[in-house]
């Protein structure tokens, strides 16, 4: 992904690596251990990597996006 956000990196994440539970930014709910999900990581700063559900994910995307 490009544009004024910069480019990231997004991970998926398959339910049977998922072994910490985190804090999704997109809905600030719980992704619990065993859910898959997607890890964002902004390319030239991946210490600000987030956690997000897939869902929350895309809704972010269509946000940023204008879709």
């Amino acid at each position: 992904m490009g544009g004024f956000f910069g480019i990231e990196v997004v991970t998926p994440v398959q339910p049977y690596a998922a072994r910490k539970r985190y804090l999704c930014p997109g809905c600030d709910g719980s992704i619990e251990v065993g859910e898959g999900h997607l890890v964002v990581t902004p390319e030239h700063e991946p210490d600000l990597r987030r956690h997000w559900h897939r869902g929350c994910w895309h809704l972010e995307q269509r946000r940023r996006h204008g879709r």
